[in-house]
């Protein structure tokens, strides 16, 4: 042991490195260990001391070093059996990282000549760290249900192109915080922002040998540091500082949490940390003959492993995490990762098991933004509408069906129109909230919506795999050319389905998912799996095209559309009891064209694109909205329903104009020209006889 350090009497919980005046408490989970040891390294990672770990109850091994102060690198090295069909894989000459470390020095590069005997050269090391922070009375926006616009991105790549963020910040998080960035996002007027992984994560060594990286980071190595890619200088005082800034600008934010696998793979798999501690416990295995075959792990995430959220030990460092990420970090809530991974108890899903009792009975997680992935890989994964009643849940079915319908696919309006109203097939009214659904065009992986209309085919050779990797089925068209064009007609007619893709995201019940960049767009190339693709292929240009203009300025004016109104971020049926009988009620009629209710056969013919949603105050003078829907390749004459008296229907929007707003002379009295492949809304409101395009009752 070093002269500086001495190791005194010390104390089981919390689990990781408790920091005090005096010292540093380190505890750490090893039920099968026969001795733990600790090691602290200087700032240039040679090492300082080794002290054996004297203490131990039950589990845990645990002591107190006095002379240990923030900043301290360590790791742990852990003896025991060899015995892989055991499931015993401990191995001294591999320094492991700390389960609970809240940051790490560096970012954890596979190098397999590094790991090859004692890996200490490679790994990174825990940092012993204070968790003071001035939030200056920043508090968290605190955003309802019916105010959340989500905007998914990732830190680097939203800004590594940025020219108004300074260089040395571009790609980090304090570029998140940048005022260029924050005046974007509040114009915007999107309320949460969704970062992809930011835990600290290792690319996986296949990607090594192919000249990649896991730039998504969907492969974690701890759960509770934020990693190092991201930082200047110090990761928690910078995403502190980040959520801080987000937080003045009225920004919450949420983060995307993978808690279904780790780095350490399967069999054969590296030992960063998890494996060498525990690794009978930390994940799961194929049944054997006789018990548990521990050289089969179960990979229900498709990533070589499975994490083992039934076991008790583990269920407490998810918890921990959350609690952690919530409180110290202040973030707003989670999106979960394969979220079914982590309700599986005997390797099935459980909607009442342990996973989500935890989350119930927490008084801070239970409180948070929870958003699931409700489906893994596994054995009956696909669990949408599972979930427990406080939890949203991303809804692929409105994904594929907008795709569907827009694209002119025909028998899809039924469809179609159940996405509009929250897919109360899935979320069934007065058991799940209006807001249960997320709903979504794009997602980090898929294509972007740039992408989504100008390719019938993925175009992922890029990602070494010789094009088979990424989902197959897109529902994507190109309107005639593959790629980019020069062609108006083609070019048009791609913008016009984009925003008719916005308007119906924006105008649906449910909460609203943006991929970053959509709405000024953003192309991966026809990439629909840009997972390892840590360049321009990924990142966001911020050279914009006239058009890329033009569709930003629709969709701020869309989403302060939805904001500003109850009816679209809050739709109240009359038959929804779900919040009870108090405050405005609503109404929904649908219509043909020709302006007859809708019957059964309409809406089963093969051939139905066309049709009005009256929605709001049917009865009323208060907020009431027409939606004209035409996803044919026909201008449609519509016949309106009757405003109410002394009322009168005003067009709002039209996405068949180039900029998405008005076309003159489409509105006459009690018609309406609905254009081929477009969206019209029009609003009700008292009767103006200067106004223009308005139709009188």
């Amino acid at each position: 042991m070093g002269d500086s350090f001495m190791l005194k009497p010390g104390r089981e919980t919390p689990l990781g490195a408790s920091l005090d005046s005096k010292g540093c408490n380190f505890s750490l989970w090893a039920p099968d260990a026969n001795s733990v040891t600790l090691c602290l390294f200087g700032r240039d990672e040679k090492e300082t001391a080794r002290i054996s770990l004297r203490e131990r109850k039950g589990h845990y091994w645990f002591g107190y070093v006095e002379g240990v102060t923030a900043g301290q690198l360590y790791g742990w090295r852990v003896a025991g059996a060899h015995h892989p069909e055991q499931g015993l894989l401990f191995d001294e000459q591999k320094l492991l990282l700390d389960p609970y470390t809240k940051n790490i020095n560096r970012p954890l590069l596979w190098n397999e000549t590094l790991y090859e005997g004692d890996s200490q050269q490679m790994m990174s090391k825990s940092v012993v760290t204070a968790d003071d922070f001035d939030w200056q009375g920043v508090s968290k926006p605190g955003y309802a249900d019916h105010q959340t616009i989500l905007y998914e991105t990732h830190v680097k790549g939203f800004t590594r192109l940025h020219p108004d963020v300074p260089e040395a910040y571009r790609g980090t998080y304090l570029a998140l915080c940048q005022p260029a960035v924050l005046e974007y996002l509040t114009a915007l007027g999107i309320t949460t922002l969704q970062l992809m992984p930011v835990a600290c994560f290792m690319s996986e060594p296949r990607l090594i040998g192919l000249d990649l990286v896991n730039y998504w980071g969907y492969n974690p190595v701890c759960f509770m540091a934020p990693d190092p890619r991201y930082a200047v200088t110090d990761a928690v005082t910078e995403f502190k500082t980040m959520v801080r800034e987000l937080h003045r600008a009225g920004i919450e934010v949420i983060l995307d949490v993978v808690f279904n696998h780790t780095a350490e793979s399967g069999q054969g798999g590296p030992i960063l940390s998890f494996k060498g501690l525990d690794n009978r416990n930390y994940y799961t295995f194929e049944n054997g003959s006789h018990g548990p075959d521990y050289q089969r792990y179960i990979n229900v995430a498709g990533c070589g492993n499975s994490v083992n959220v039934d076991h008790p030990n583990v269920l407490r460092l998810v918890m921990d995490s959350l609690r952690y990420w919530l409180e110290e970090m202040q973030v707003d809530g989670f999106r979960f990762d394969l979220a079914v991974t982590l309700a599986r108890e005997g390797n099935e899903f459980d909607p009442c098991g342990g996973f989500f009792k935890a989350i119930m009975q927490d008084p801070v997680i239970s409180q948070a933004k929870l958003i699931a992935e409700p489906w893994d890989i596994g054995p009956f994964g696909y669990r949408l509408g599972q979930f427990p009643s406080q939890w949203k849940e991303t809804n692929d079915r409105f994904r594929d069906t907008a795709r569907s319908f827009w694209r002119g696919d025909t028998g899809r309006m039924a469809d179609f129109a159940t996405r509009l109203l929250g897919s109360r097939d899935v979320f069934p009214k007065s058991y799940r909230s209006i807001h249960a659904s997320v709903n979504f065009i794009c997602y980090h992986d898929g294509f972007t919506l740039e992408d989504l209309v100008s390719y019938n085919q993925r175009h992922n050779q890029a990602n070494g795999e010789d094009n088979r990797d990424g989902h197959g089925h897109n529902l994507s068209a190109n309107y005639g050319i593959e790629g980019p064009t020069a062609d108006l007609r083609i070019s048009h007619m791609r913008q016009q389905q984009k925003r008719n893709l916005i308007a119906t995201l924006l105008l649906s019940q449910g909460t609203p998912h943006m991929l970053a960049g959509d709405e000024i767009g953003r192309s991966q190339m026809g990439n629909n799996n840009a997972y390892c693709q840590d360049n321009r292929i990924s990142w966001q240009s911020w050279e914009l095209r006239e058009e890329d203009e033009r569709l930003l300025e629709f969709v701020k004016q869309m989403i302060q559309l939805r904001r500003n109104s109850a009816v679209f971020s809050g739709l109240r049926l009359i038959d929804d009891h779900y919040l009870g009988s108090y405050g405005a009620l609503h109404q929904v009629a649908w219509y043909h064209p020709d302006g007859h209710l809708l019957s059964d056969a309409d809406w089963n013919a093969p051939v139905s694109q066309v049709f009005v949603m009256d929605i709001g105050d049917l009865k009323g003078m208060g907020e009431r909205w027409l939606a004209l829907f035409n996803a044919s390749g026909y201008d449609i004459h519509f016949r309106l329903p009757a405003p109410a008296d002394t009322m009168e229907w005003e067009q709002v929007i039209d996405t068949a104009a180039v900029d998405g707003f008005l076309l003159p002379d489409d509105v006459r009295r009690q018609i309406a020209v609905g254009r081929a492949h477009s969206v019209k809304l029009l609003r009700q409101r008292i009767c103006d006889a200067g106004a223009v395009s308005v139709v009188k009752g």
